[in-house]
């Protein structure tokens, strides 16, 4: 399934898979946009089937009810929220339309990443470094932000873990953000495992 929007200013779509036998997926994204801007998460619940599901749900609402807080509060928040649950792995996206650039934060194996322009496989990338644990089990990691810019045609992509790694090794942005994310699910996604790909372009 795919799912095409416009939030703030730039496109977005989703493309998902759900692991065979189960009828609700442990991925989930959450988009809401805010004065400043908008909020990307996606969240991969762990395992599969209706408790990560739910666990995936209960990050969403938190993201979604005050998407202009910051990366770090929300993931703390998720934390708390989700203890006693399976839990989940996130990575988040602050995006400032304002001063064209985004903070981000990941735990887990959510991968993030922006290939900048439209220039095919050689571009230029920025990649988030991905803290390890699990939001809502255990100790979270120290959690820091970082900061980059994010500009008119740049690709914002992130891959939950059905997705396999490498879709990067020869990724092109030329197409418009649905190719791309059909694209890739049709390309990288493992079969045995939920998936989901987003993919958010400025401009």
């Amino acid at each position: 399934m795919t799912i095409d929007r416009k939030v703030a200013t730039f496109d977005l779509a989703v493309a998902r898979f759900v692991s065979p036998g189960q009828s609700d997926s442990g991925d989930l994204e959450a988009v809401r946009r805010h004065e400043r801007g908008a909020v990307i998460a996606v969240i991969d619940g762990i395992g599969h089937g209706l408790e990560a599901a739910a666990a995936a749900r209960i990050a969403h609402d938190i993201i979604a009810e005050d998407p202009q807080d910051s990366p770090i509060a929300l993931v703390t928040r998720c934390h708390e929220a989700l203890r006693g649950t399976r839990g989940v792995v996130m990575s988040i996206v602050s995006v400032d339309a304002t001063r064209t650039a985004l903070r981000w934060l990941g735990v887990g194996n959510v991968r993030a990443l922006v290939q900048r322009g439209c220039a095919g496989p050689d571009a230029a990338r920025a990649e988030l470094l991905l803290r390890a644990g699990v939001v809502g089990a255990g100790e979270l990691p120290t959690l820091r932000t970082s900061v980059i810019p994010f500009h008119e045609h740049d690709t914002l992509i992130l891959a939950t873990d059905g997705i396999r790694p490498q879709f990067a090794d020869q990724l092109s942005v030329a197409g418009p953000p649905r190719a791309i994310a059909d694209g890739i699910l049709a390309s990288h996604c493992a079969g045995s495992d939920d998936a989901l790909v987003l993919v958010a372009r400025v401009g």
